[in-house]
């Protein structure tokens, strides 16, 4: 029995370690190194992964590779196409990893189907960009011309931001005769240099040496940095400054609090008075230092004066100079080591997420890959990763600090369409510190369900007379899928209306469902019709559903009404007789019109526009019945003319006129209708207009020409005044309007100010006949009954009607000329 479990146990082992390698081979199978030059522009080839990798080009585009970064900044890519790895961004190897070799970036190419991880490490070469430099651009020593011979001066270092080769390899002074530079390595391979005295200095002989000082790298080309060393030369102190011990090692706790006592160096003096005052001051220190330390020039005291970080700087050194009141110097170095803290939260870097996910994905299918990295070090640097319960995925670790986050429950859209998932990483250190991610994750949906409209049955209206392309209204339908499986589109089912394809009448927009009219309907053709909308999705197979719309088209007034009766055509109308003594309420005629429109708009009412006799007939408003409103008299005209406009009740209304011809007579027999004959007053009415405009125009060219007569005529009278006075006396006998003699005195040549009064004969009915349409225009003229009619002479041509008219009377004239009275007349007759 208990080797029966024991067994059982083993089986089960197995089974987890070959579960536990397969999960390390999907998330990390190989890495690859290469290398490149830092400052290579864009596009520069780093390497071509096909071989590494062992596909070709196609199958690496078919599986996605792509590149994904371990630092916040990406700075290669990986063209899926043909493998190649190249420089996106220029890369500054100082600023990426200042004085740390080697200057690794770490990448990682991502394969999918199946899911696999090699990681790329690329080392950054550097290449001498950067010349030697020193901290100030002069350097002061002060000497004492006592001081031995073989007394070194530590100088400080160049400062060169590159490594190797590329950084600070000797250093050379300019040549004296007090002075030689000796060049040494640190523990660390750096150079440094220091001053050594050679021959004693006189301050007398020379109070003040200037030297140059070079710093050479060794890069191909060589890059120098230069400064200026000024040498005072002080007078006799015999005694220099002493530390205690030339390196001082303290620790300090990162993140420690601004002005934290670090140590406290200490030198004496054997000297006495001025020369036994010793100040402290940092001698050739690095930018650095000068940023997060301070120095008390009395006490000695070093204090913190910045951030101290571990992820910075791990250590540093300073050299820390004595001098006494004489001007002689004292050097010591201060080492100090900084101890880490766990001032840093763990980081989630996601490299895989798969959204959406299918929601008939199996259990076990893996959402989400990601990696967890920390900073700090020891504990600190240390972690765990959870997430939350009750939720179908599940965390499993892999090696190198990823996690996969993976499906153990079946998933339904239906219920949960999405999932907001918090990953908590957390380290080790004291205090514990933690950070979160959320994996925002969509969940695909499978085509299930058919679109539904919003109605079972659409009901639309659209007004007769419509412009074509007019948005008639829109249906909806709504499918409870998502994406590409709730995309639906709408199309019209073949169908007739009126004989012809539904197509011709009305549209569909695919898209959004809007019904347009297709061309201009006319509601007396087609009062309303019907189609069918399909709706389908997008799905995979597509399902669809179908809905009726009843399409109603609203009638406009758009039709006036018709005369069927009395007929206008535009030929000669027929004539109404009504017998004279006809009495009130006699039916004349029936005026019948019919409107083609509907409802209201077919509504029809009558009204009497105009009238020869206003109140002689009347219209019925509601059956255009003609009647008399009184009895026919005898002093009634033997002709009526009736107007009767017929109207429609719609909005606006719509109007047709018709004529009617009435007679007057006292029987109905036609030997009397024959011999009836019209009055002349009633004939010239029924003139045709255009001779009526002809003789218009004719008659002002008359006038005209016969003013300009007139004119021409009183210009050459007034040259030969005395001539036509003698000859035209007989032209008194017409009489002269009253003020003729009281402005014949008027002076001023030409004037046609005043007027004179002549009278014009014309014969015996010409008024009646040709003239009769100026009445209107010479209102003055008046036609005179027979019986007032004056006699004139033979050489009037008969009886004549005469009217007062005016002349414009010229200067010194007293009466007009007979004769041009008689050319007016003539003229106006002619």
């Amino acid at each position: 029995m208990e080797a029966g479990r024991m067994e059982l146990h083993l089986k089960i082992r197995q089974v987890w370690s070959f579960s536990l390698c397969l999960c390390a081979c999907i998330a990390m199978c190989e890495s690859f190194r290469y290398s490149v030059p830092e400052e290579k522009k864009s596009g520069f080839l780093v390497a071509n992964v096909l071989n590494d990798l062992r596909v070709d080009a196609k199958e690496l585009s078919a599986r996605r590779a792509r590149l994904v970064s371990k630092s916040s900044k990406q700075y290669f890519q990986l063209d899926p196409h043909s493998g190649d790895v190249t420089v996106k961004d220029k890369i500054d190897r100082e600023s990426l990893c200042g004085q740390n070799e080697p200057c690794v970036l770490l990448s990682e190419i991502v394969l999918e189907k199946p899911l696999q991880l090699h990681r790329i490490e690329v080392q950054i070469e550097d290449v001498n960009d950067n010349s030697p430099k020193f901290s100030k651009n002069q350097f002061i020593f002060e000497i004492s011309e006592q001081t031995p011979v073989d007394i070194r001066f530590p100088l400080e270092k160049a400062q060169d931001s590159d490594k190797g080769e590329n950084a600070v390899q000797n250093y050379t002074l300019s040549p004296n005769e007090h002075f030689r530079l000796d060049v040494k390595s640190h523990s660390d391979g750096s150079k440094y240099a220091e001053l050594v005295l050679e021959k004693p200095l006189d301050r007398e002989e020379n109070p003040q040496i200037s030297l140059i000082l070079s710093a050479v790298d060794g890069g191909i080309p060589k890059r120098t940095g230069t400064v200026q060393i000024l040498i005072d030369v002080l007078d006799a102190n015999d005694n220099l400054p002493q530390f205690p011990q030339s390196e001082y090692k303290v620790k300090l706790k990162e993140n420690s609090p601004l002005d934290t006592l670090v140590t406290k160096v200490e030198a004496t003096d054997k000297d006495l008075g001025s020369y036994a005052q010793i100040t402290y001051s940092f001698s050739q220190v690095p930018e650095n230092v000068v940023r997060s330390f301070k120095l008390n020039k009395r006490s000695g005291e070093l204090t913190t004066a910045g951030t101290i970080d571990y992820e910075e700087n791990t250590n540093y050194e300073m050299n820390i100079r004595a001098t006494d009141g004489g001007g002689l110097s004292a050097y010591c170095k201060v080492i100090v080591e900084i101890e880490d803290e766990n001032d840093n939260a763990p980081e989630i870097t996601i490299t895989s997420i798969t959204s959406p996910l299918p929601e008939d994905s199996p259990p076990e299918t893996v959402v989400a890959l990601f990696s967890v990295t920390d900073v700090d070090s020891g504990d600190s640097g240390r972690t765990a990763c959870t997430t939350e319960v009750n939720l179908p995925f599940v965390l499993k670790p892999t090696e190198n600090n990823y996690y996969q986050l993976v499906t153990q429950q079946p998933l339904d859209r239906e219920k949960a369409s999405e999932y907001n998932i918090t990953i908590t990483a957390m380290d080790r250190g004291s205090p514990r510190l933690t950070s979160t991610r959320i994996l925002h994750v969509q969940i695909s949906d499978v085509n299930d369900n058919p679109p539904v409209f919003e109605k079972p049955f659409y009901e639309m209206q659209l007004r007769e007379n419509n412009i074509p392309g007019l948005l008639i209204n829109s249906v909806h339908a709504v499918d409870l899928d998502t994406a590409q499986n709730a995309k639906v589109t709408y199309s019209l089912l073949p169908g007739k209306v009126n004989d012809g394809p539904t197509t011709s009448y009305i549209s569909i927009n695919s898209e959004t469902g809007n019904l347009y009219a297709i061309r201009s309907l006319d509601y007396e053709e087609v009062q309303d019709f019907q189609v069918t909308v399909r709706a389908v999705d997008s799905g995979s197979p597509p399902l669809s559903s179908e809905v009726p719309i009843r399409v109603q088209v609203v009638d406009e007034n758009d039709n006036a009404p018709f005369i069927l009766y009395p007929l206008q055509n535009g030929t000669s109308p027929s004539n109404d007789l009504v017998p004279r003594g006809a009495e009130t309420g006699y039916l004349v005629t029936k005026v019948v019109a019919v409107d083609r429109d509907s409802a209201q708009n077919s509504w029809l009412s009558y009204q009497l526009l105009k009238a020869t006799e206003p109140g002689l007939f009347t219209v019925g408003a509601q059956n255009g019945e003609v009647t008399t409103l009184r009895p026919v008299s005898n002093r009634d005209s033997f002709k009526q003319n009736l107007i009767v406009v017929v109207r429609d009740n719609g909005h606006p209304p719509q109007s047709t006129s018709a004529t009617l011809r009435i007679l007057l007579v006292d029987g109905f027999s036609d030997p009397y209708l024959k011999s009836v004959a019209l009055p002349k007053e009633e004939t010239v009415e029924e003139e045709n207009p255009s001779l009526t405009m002809y003789l218009i125009i004719c008659l002002a060219a008359i006038s005209s020409i016969f003013l300009f007569s007139v004119v021409a005529f009183v210009v050459i009278k007034l040259q030969k005044r005395e001539k036509f006075i003698g000859t035209y006396n007989s032209a008194a006998n017409f009489p002269v309007g009253p003020d003729s003699q009281e402005n014949s005195a008027d002076s001023g040549a030409g004037s046609l100010s005043q007027a004179y009064n002549y009278e014009v004969c014309l014969a015996g009915g010409s008024l009646n006949s040709e003239f009769r349409f100026l009445r209107p225009l010479f209102p003055v003229f008046s036609v005179e009954p027979p019986n007032t009619q004056r006699q004139f002479s033979n050489d009037t041509g008969g009886r004549c009607w005469c009217e007062d008219m005016r002349l414009r009377r010229m200067k010194n004239n007293k009466n007009c000329s007979t004769k041009i009275i008689h050319q007016a007349a003539k003229m106006i007759r002619g």
